[in-house]
């Protein structure tokens, strides 16, 4: 899996993903490009894991793998293809790693929308955390509500009524999750500081 063919099959497969790549990498710089879409990509394994369905032991041992992973590119070592382009940025790779089990934490419906943005938080922080160094941005103010606001926005869009705090949907099922997106869309700030 460590040949440039697995690479490009990995970037290709979020590129088909998310086809508006084409219009919007023209605004990434170019020497930047396959950097970005390798971030994208692993980002989309974990938003994958998160939204799983069905019987979700496959997806926690790929979590625990990553979890593995991540911790071996803060000691230069890669396996993935991924690896190959992330692992060289000397980014704080293992503090993500610790905040992986959170996804699985996350999978339960929240019980009201505050444990929902705690569920996240520390993963949202450390996914951050990574940007900043990679992007060469100091953080500035809060950098993980935009993370955590997307994550939890492209849950609900994957997952739907299980991603929707349970005290919106005892309020009425039928608004929850509109209701669910504009609490999320209120969170979002007007201008993000930082790479995102």
């Amino acid at each position: 899996m460590s040949t440039p063919s697995a690479l490009d099959s990995f970037l290709d497969k979020w590129r088909t993903r998310w086809p508006e790549w084409q219009v919007a990498e023209r605004f990434v710089p170019e020497n930047q490009r396959t950097l970005v879409v390798a971030w994208f990509s692993l980002l989309q394994e974990f938003d994958d894991i998160l939204n799983t369905a069905g019987d979700p032991m496959p997806s926690d041992a790929k979590l625990a793998w990553w979890g593995e992973e991540l911790r071996s590119w803060s000691a230069q070592r890669s396996r993935h293809p991924l690896g190959r382009v992330l692992e060289p940025v000397r980014a704080p790779w293992a503090q993500l790693a610790e905040t992986l089990p959170d996804l699985i934490d996350a999978r339960a419906v929240p019980v009201d929308p505050a444990q929902a943005l705690r569920s996240l938080q520390a993963y949202a922080a450390a996914v951050a955390a990574v940007e900043a160094v990679m992007f060469d941005t100091p953080a500035r103010g809060d950098v993980a509500t935009p993370v955590l606001v997307q994550t939890l926005a492209q849950r609900l869009h994957e997952s739907g009524v299980a991603a929707i705090p349970r005290s919106l949907l005892a309020e009425d099922d039928t608004a929850a999750p509109r209701k669910w997106a504009q609490q999320l869309l209120a969170k979002w700030p007007a201008r993000v500081a930082g790479p995102r």
